[in-house]
């Protein structure tokens, strides 16, 4: 299978360049299913239905989120709603919403689809690493789910890294979102999970992870409250990793990262 995975898309630059190029990219890349987090794409701060329905219309399957989920007000409403609408996962019993869900492609293969969400320096949330073992006996790679992907929102590097290693062998892809910045270890895991530490944002980079350095810069200078931080709004870069997965065993055959627009230097799958 051919997975495509965007990274959290921020404010009104980053949607506008990530619904412009998801079509493209399903094209020319054949992708089967499209995973794109959405957390920050309401003006920096959330979701809302509305856009949701836009990246359906451009080619998303599923979408992911993270501590932001519940800045838009009006998604609270609507999340039981849309099943390809993921929260985090270990959110507390009765949060509404659900952290994972099965998308049945085209082709008729099923992929898994997890939102899970780091503990260092983020909310106390239930434990990830035990609420993915408790969901590798629900969903079990080359049985009952032909891929399984697994977007882990979290702060620090080690979490991440160590999140991918305890996935190892039993997730196609565990992919990192929330800091924004791409990072460049995207590999292949000994057990063949592919893993990247953070797939980056789609939004301007002349910025602080994606909002107006101005306020950023004085809040570090002063600090001194600055105001509501706002989104940059310059030309956005979509960042994204696109990954390859054996029918046999659904674990990943290559994984390569994507990036097109904006000030990053771009990255494009090889031949």
């Amino acid at each position: 299978m051919r997975l495509l995975h965007l990274g959290d898309v921020l404010g009104q630059s980053g949607r506008k360049a990530a619904l412009e190029a998801l079509p493209m990219l399903r094209d020319r890349l054949k992708v089967d299913v499209a995973v794109v987090n959405v957390e920050n794409s309401a003006h920096g701060f959330g979701v809302t239905a509305k856009i949701c329905r836009e990246f359906y219309n451009a080619g998303a399957d599923v979408l992911t989120t993270g501590n932001h989920v519940w800045d838009q007000r009006e998604i609270i409403a609507y999340i039981d709603e849309d099943k390809t609408l993921l929260r985090p996962w270990n959110f507390p019993d009765g949060t509404p919403g659900q952290g994972d869900c099965v998308f049945t492609a085209k082709s008729g293969k099923k992929v898994a689809v997890i939102n899970m969400m780091g503990r260092l320096f983020m909310d106390p949330l239930s434990c990830p690493f035990q609420g993915a073992n408790k969901l590798f006996g629900k969903y079990r790679l080359g049985k009952n789910v032909d891929a399984l992907l697994i977007d882990f929102h979290a702060e620090t590097t080690s979490e991440k890294m160590a999140f991918g290693h305890h996935c190892d062998g039993r997730a196609s892809l565990v992919l990192g979102t929330h800091t924004h910045v791409p990072t460049a270890d995207a590999q292949i895991l000994p057990g063949g999970t592919a893993y990247q530490t953070d797939v980056g944002m789609c939004g301007d980079f002349n910025s602080v992870i994606g909002m107006k350095h101005e306020s950023s810069v004085a809040k570090f200078l002063t600090k001194m409250p600055s105001g509501r931080l706002e989104p940059a709004e310059g030309p956005a870069t979509v960042c994204g990793v696109y990954v390859e997965t054996d029918d046999a065993t659904g674990l990943a055959k290559r994984i390569e990262p994507v990036r097109i627009g904006g000030r990053l230097r771009g990255s494009w799958p090889s031949a």
